[in-house]
């Protein structure tokens, strides 16, 4: 969990951090008995079970599977984009906000993440202007409305980044177009923000359980996917509500399934 404040889970009148609320879970399933592994999943095998998990070298075997593989950032693909990821263009104001204190940055997007990403930023940053690339904004009206009651936000919409100024490793500000005249502006900048959504984390299941157009997997029988005793919960099912209660909740239903599925065929 990237979010910089939650402020809409219970139990946390005054709010906590993405960060912090991680680790508090993390410990208590830590007490309850539950083993944590560091590393990437590689790859499955779901054509059979036990239904084998590789992890680097390692492979592990499971009985059944719940997949909460969550969604990540999408990028612009943007001109000179590769070249700057990391130096200078970022998808976590949470994560690299501090990196760019008293500079003046940009945050590409309209919806809630891009208002709560710069809205943030403002933390650090001398300036942050917001680049959309309609006039209205996706955002939910509180969002926006804190967001534009911000004075060190700014705003450029009706454009479009079409590259990104800057080689050598150093970034220079963005190339934006506007959508009404298609006239170009070179906009300086210290740094950039994406924030225009996320895709769902399934390349590593190479198609073996069933998702929509978008790659969120589809839930078939309460939270079970296609493949008997292979569950889903999270972000990489969840298309609309995205949120870290929706989430948990969706982690305890598959658990809840998860088990029961495993009495109902005597594992």
């Amino acid at each position: 969990m990237l979010t910089s404040d939650v402020e809409n889970y219970p139990g946390y009148p005054e709010g906590i951090t993405g960060p912090e609320m991680m680790m508090e879970l993390r410990s208590q399933a830590s007490r309850f008995g539950c083993q944590i592994v560091d590393k990437n999943v590689d790859s499955v095998d779901l054509s059979k079970t036990p239904f084998k998990v590789t992890v680097g070298t390692e492979e592990h075997l499971a009985k059944s599977l719940i997949i909460t593989t969550g969604a990540e950032a999408v990028w612009l693909d943007a001109q000179n984009e590769s070249t700057h990821k990391g130096r200078g263009i970022s998808t976590c104001a949470t994560c690299d906000g501090a990196f760019f204190r008293d500079k003046e940055v940009i945050v590409v997007g309209g919806g809630d993440s891009a208002m709560e990403e710069a809205t943030f930023l403002t933390r650090f940053c001398s300036k942050v202007t917001i680049v959309h690339r309609r006039e209205g904004l996706r955002s939910s009206q509180i969002m926006a409305d804190r967001a534009q009651s911000n004075p060190k936000i700014e705003w450029k919409l009706n454009r479009v980044v079409k590259g990104w100024l800057g080689d050598d490793g150093n970034f220079e500000g963005a190339v934006l177009v506007d959508t009404r005249n298609n006239v170009k502006e070179d906009f300086s900048c210290d740094g950039a923000f994406i924030a225009i959504g996320h895709k769902p984390m399934t390349g590593f299941l190479n198609g073996q359980v069933e998702t929509d157009e978008q790659g969120y997997i589809i839930w078939k029988e309460n939270s079970m996917t296609s493949v008997s005793g292979v569950f889903a919960a999270g972000d990489v099912v969840d298309t609309r509500y995205r949120q870290a209660v929706t989430a948990a909740g969706m982690g305890c239903m598959a658990a809840i399934d998860a088990e029961r599925w495993l009495e109902d065929n005597e594992h």
